[in-house]
């Protein structure tokens, strides 16, 4: 079972280690990869940021890596 992402852990760290959500945060419109403020910005930061709830983005990528 693959670690947990907690929303402290920064977009590049996440996408390093799970590439396969760079899909999921594609699809709501962040577009991370790309962006030079991803290689330090938090998950919850860059969720607020965006108009997201971070929670619910957690919840989703949790559920995806379990999957």
């Amino acid at each position: 079972m693959k670690k947990k992402i907690t929303g402290k852990e920064s977009f590049g760290e996440i996408l390093e280690k799970y590439p396969e959500i760079g899909e999921l945060l594609f699809e709501k419109g962040m577009h991370c990869a790309g962006c030079y403020m991803s290689a330090n910005e938090s998950l919850k930061d860059g969720a607020l940021a965006h108009g997201i709830n971070p929670k619910e983005l957690i919840k989703e990528i949790n559920q995806k890596l379990e999957n």
